[in-house]
């Protein structure tokens, strides 16, 4: 990472008077594995174990007195299927943190997709909605890698984030231009999301912009609006997506929606998601992601699942997920993905347990 002034200035910050009070070190993680069956059209069925990125992780602070405190997280991935894993690759940060708001830097998820992935119930599996929301999933990446996904960890990322006002709170995120690729671009990310919670109700609004990723001059833009609300142990949430690339070829534009429901029995859920995407729409030929321009070429990602609760903690699941493309959609599983090609459905089931500590 190349040295700025800002950079200089968070580090003079950070490396100020002796903190007045350290805080206890909090191990923490997610332990998410299942069994699949899954099947792509015109293929044979496959039975696989996947992992639903598994995380390990440590967290805390320090207290630097007069209301400042100072902020630090690594997390890493941890895969129980095969036992592979990387230190500080999902969100890990270091920061400060007051009645102002709160500002760090590291590799953190954007607020454009942190925004929404809480509505979906079967985020982060191979039935989540960044099929379609968001054109695909970018766990770690920077501004020359992954470029077509919207939903996304951003690494180098500069970040701030709101205190709360009547409900109200702004998330803000710029990742550093520090990728030289050949075309002579100089890529950047902005991502915002202001966001409002009040009761059972919860609304957003969010959009992204990357600068460059696809040649000088060129940006590629992202906007939603979400909103969901809960009546007890039932919660509704739904958003829609506009995305729309630019290219040397012409620009690319797609519209897409989300729908989900969820209902607590005790320690019974049930939970229902759909996502729609529809045609992409413009003069490039290219494919971004998972779309391309023209008829028939959207889909329809639904999916039905169940959950015990064995305790505050521990739970197992099943669901069955279907993405169902139009005749030239191009949509596959966004993680664990079947590449079945062209007008392929995608279907699977899954059996799994979680378990946080």
């Amino acid at each position: 990472m190349k040295p700025t002034i800002f950079h200089g200035a968070v580090l003079g910050l950070l490396a100020g008077p002796a903190c007045v009070h350290a805080e206890a070190v909090q191990p923490y993680g997610r332990l998410n594995l299942a069994m699949e069956e899954v099947r792509a059209s015109g293929g044979a069925s496959t039975s696989r174990l996947s992992n639903y990125r598994s995380v390990l992780g440590v967290r805390g602070g320090e207290d630097l007195g007069d209301g400042l405190r100072l902020v630090f997280q690594v997390e890493g991935t941890l895969s129980p299927d095969t036992g592979a894993g990387a230190i500080a690759a999902r969100d890990t940060r270091v920061g400060l943190a007051g009645s102002w708001g709160t500002l760090f830097g590291g590799n953190w998820t954007t607020p454009y997709n942190s925004a929404t992935s809480s509505l979906d119930p079967f985020y982060p599996t191979t039935a989540g909605y960044m099929s379609i929301m968001g054109n695909g999933s970018a766990a770690t990446a920077n501004n020359a890698s992954d470029t077509s996904s919207f939903d996304r960890r951003q690494q180098n990322s500069v970040h701030y984030w709101s205190p709360a006002w009547h409900g109200l709170t702004l998330r803000l995120a710029h990742g550093l231009n520090e990728e030289r690729p050949a075309s002579g671009a100089k890529p950047s990310l902005s991502s915002g999301a202001l966001i409002y919670e009040n009761g059972g109700l919860y609304a957003a609004l969010a959009h992204e912009r990357h600068h460059a990723y696809r040649g000088p001059g060129l940006e590629d833009r992202a906007s939603k609006l979400a909103a969901a609300y809960r009546f007890g142990t039932l919660r509704l949430a739904g958003a829609v997506e506009w995305l729309r690339y630019e290219t040397a070829g012409g620009p690319l534009e797609r519209v897409s929606g989300f729908l989900s429901l969820t209902k607590q029995f005790g320690p019974h859920g049930l939970q229902l998601a759909i996502a729609k995407a529809g045609n992409g729409k413009g003069s490039t030929t290219e494919k971004l992601g998972f779309i391309r321009a023209g008829g028939a070429t959207g889909a329809v990602h639904a999916t039905l699942g169940y959950d015990l609760a064995l305790s505050k903690r521990s739970s197992l699941f099943v669901f069955h997920t279907r993405l169902r493309n139009d005749a030239h959609g191009a949509y596959d599983f966004a993680i664990n993905g079947l590449e079945g090609g062209a007008g392929a459905t995608a279907s699977g089931t899954a059996l799994g347990m979680r378990h946080a500590f």
